[in-house]
């Protein structure tokens, strides 16, 4: 008998229980020794400021009305490297509450996931508490759930349309960010059935009015300025509405995707009584790979996300920490026999993945 949907479920303490004890002290003694703080600083101050200019300033450019359409087109395609390189590098760690030491700007940077049509409470409870926690569990990782085409989770019903899905799947992951316009306001009934087992708490009506004012305030950011200031057709703004949204989209998912939705990430099944055989560090190690390799400059731009492995043990460090961690992570990971997955560049991830779509399309996994 299968738990009933949307049940808590519990990590036992088995074998290799003392592994995340072990690690955190070996953690706590790199920043001890080095005389550094876990959050990150000025460094990414200066990341912020950068990536929200690269969002915001060729906004600004395209309401002079001084480019020609193509030139308009090709500024919102840098808008939409601004608003990944926002998510995965800004908000993301300001969320997690690892951008700065000061609540006040972890909340500031938090708050910029509104310019991308986001928002905080949502973001916090599906991305923190959900998928962190429960990370690759079907029904309760939205990551790999529930998904319009795509079969990511075993725990998916199988149809015919998936076994195209590895051809496919990266044109929806491009419409990522132009999902939150309904997804935000659909997960209002999501949590709430969550709700009735104490997984996450009822969406708060407070919550409510803050989703449906920065809604309006990003369209009206978005969508109607452009029309009001500039001498464009309604088909000129969605081309460039669509190529801002859909170059932010396939960069935000496919990062995200090759965390989790690889060979060698498992997809744990829930006991009859709701239970997860290994402790929760165990479990992130078995469901999570990184693909770090010697790419500085894409792991910059990505927030650290190719060290997930390292970010899903320690989301409250910041990213500007994890390749210097990662080897702490590893070697404490194999003195005590558990496997540390890790790709080594963004290529092979990405092969790794689009090797699972297809063996999820057609019923291998």
């Amino acid at each position: 008998m299968k738990p009933a949907k949307y049940a808590k479920v519990k990590f036992l303490n088995r074998d290799k229980s003392l592994f995340f004890s072990v690690l955190r002290e070996n953690i706590d003694s790199y920043f001890e020794t080095n005389s550094i703080e876990k959050t990150g600083g000025s460094k990414l101050l200066f990341k912020a400021f950068f990536l929200l200019s690269l969002y915001l300033i060729p906004f600004a450019l395209i309401l002079t009305g001084n480019f020609t359409p193509l030139q308009m087109l090709f500024l919102t395609v840098v808008m939409g490297l601004g608003v990944a390189g926002v998510g995965m590098s800004v908000m993301h760690d300001a969320i997690h509450g690892s951008f700065s030491s000061s609540s006040k700007l972890n909340k500031f940077f938090g708050a910029s996931i509104y310019l991308l049509g986001g928002n905080v409470y949502n973001w916090d409870v599906q991305h923190n508490k959900l998928h962190h926690t429960y990370t690759n569990l079907h029904d309760i990782d939205e990551d790999i759930t529930g998904k319009f085409m795509l079969r990511l989770s075993s725990g998916e019903k199988l149809k015919a349309v998936h076994r195209f899905q590895h051809v496919y799947a990266f044109f929806l992951y491009s419409l990522m960010t132009i999902s939150f316009f309904w997804k935000d306001f659909k997960e209002i009934g999501l949590y709430n059935k969550m709700a009735e087992s104490g997984l996450v708490k009822r969406f708060p009506k407070k919550e409510l009015v803050t989703l449906i004012i920065s809604k309006i305030v990003y369209i009206s950011f978005i969508c109607v300025m452009p029309m009001l200031f500039l001498d464009i057709t309604f088909g000129q703004w969605f081309a460039g509405f669509m190529a801002m949204h859909c170059t932010a989209g396939i960069i935000l998912s496919t990062v995200f995707q090759l965390a989790h939705v690889v060979e060698g990430a498992a997809q744990p099944t829930v006991d009859e009584k709701g239970n997860i055989e290994n402790a929760w560090a165990i479990h992130q190690l078995n469901t999570t790979a990184n693909f770090a390799g010697n790419n500085k400059i894409l792991s910059w731009y990505i927030g650290g996300l190719d060290y997930q492995v390292e970010h899903h043990l320690f989301p409250n460090i910041s990213h500007i920490h994890y390749p210097a961690i990662a080897s702490i992570v590893k070697n404490t990971a194999e003195d005590f026999g558990i496997v540390y997955n890790n790709k080594h560049s963004f290529i092979k991830g990405l092969q790794s993945h689009v090797k699972m779509l297809h063996n999820l399309g057609h019923g291998v996994i």
